[in-house]
């Protein structure tokens, strides 16, 4: 039904949620890793059926990510992509803006990264981002904002039309977690780079995304594109959940395969000729 997300906020606060790391051997939740890598195998393989059915049939699926930072969209498409081919499940993540895109119709630099036949496209952040960064910061005005979410609906539908599944996920992050993730990018190597400027100017507008995300969800959560909302606390569960209902969102039938046979081969004696010039890596480990 159009609205439930945003009703759903109205009947209780989506910011409250139970803790839960999700990164040691056994998070707050008690999850423990071997479980919830066991689970995300059997999920890997249902996601792989998933994908010889979008290429089967040349269907169009669009999967967008929205969340504040620090929310866990990346750890999540990584757990999607990670067995399936990436010739199937593109990833798309725009940088900011050239200038020419600035002076185009908003969509327009999003439009060429939709999905074709036997594609399905995530978006890791959107079109969305008029209704949250670029208001929050103020890299578009109020006025630009509204016309955004009076447009979208409409746009969405057109994807629709056209034949794109299209699945909305919000996840949502408790402020504590967040500041805790966060503070973890600082003095980690690996993850430093996760940390922008942007990140840093927006930590403190906590208020003011939960006001834009509480309006872009009223605007936009429709009947053929409504938005779902994943605690993501946790990050495990929320990863499997998400996967959980992706598949369980899509009606997808199991393509049928041949079975793998490997031909005999024969391997002749040439490798002990002459030994070619090759330049082999030293062998660190």
């Amino acid at each position: 039904m159009p609205g439930d997300a945003a009703s759903e906020l109205k009947r209780k606060d989506i910011d409250a949620q139970p803790g839960g790391r999700g990164d040691d051997a056994k998070d707050a939740s008690g999850l423990k890793r071997k479980d919830y890598e066991n689970r995300l195998r059997e999920l890997h393989v249902k996601l792989v059926e998933l994908q010889e059915w979008v290429r089967h049939e040349a269907k169009k699926i669009c999967i967008v990510f929205e969340g504040r930072d620090g929310a866990g969209k990346g750890g999540t498409i990584k757990a999607i992509t990670a067995r399936v081919s990436p010739r199937i499940f593109r990833v798309v993540a725009l940088p900011a803006p050239t200038e020419r895109e600035k002076s185009q119709m908003y969509v327009q630099r999003y439009l060429p990264h939709l999905p074709s036949g036997g594609e399905v496209a995530i978006f890791d952040r959107s079109w969305y981002n008029r209704a949250g960064v670029e208001r929050v910061m103020g890299f578009c005005t109020g006025e630009d904002a509204k016309r955004f979410l009076a447009v979208v609906p409409q746009v969405e539908k057109a994807m629709v039309d056209s034949g794109i599944i299209l699945l909305k996920y919000w996840l949502e992050v408790s402020p504590e977690e967040q500041e805790r993730r966060l503070r973890a990018r600082i003095d980690d190597g690996r993850k430093i780079w996760k940390l922008s400027k942007m990140d840093l100017q927006s930590f403190s507008r906590w208020d003011d995304y939960t006001r834009a995300r509480n309006e872009m969800f009223m605007a936009t959560d429709t009947a053929w594109a409504p938005w779902f909302v994943v605690r993501s606390d946790d990050k495990r569960r929320a990863r499997l959940n998400i996967i959980e209902h992706l598949l369980a969102s899509i009606h997808y039938a199991v393509v049928p395969r041949p079975k793998v046979k490997l031909a005999k081969r024969h391997i002749t004696l040439a490798d002990r000729g002459p030994r070619l010039p090759l330049k082999f890596i030293p062998e660190v480990h």
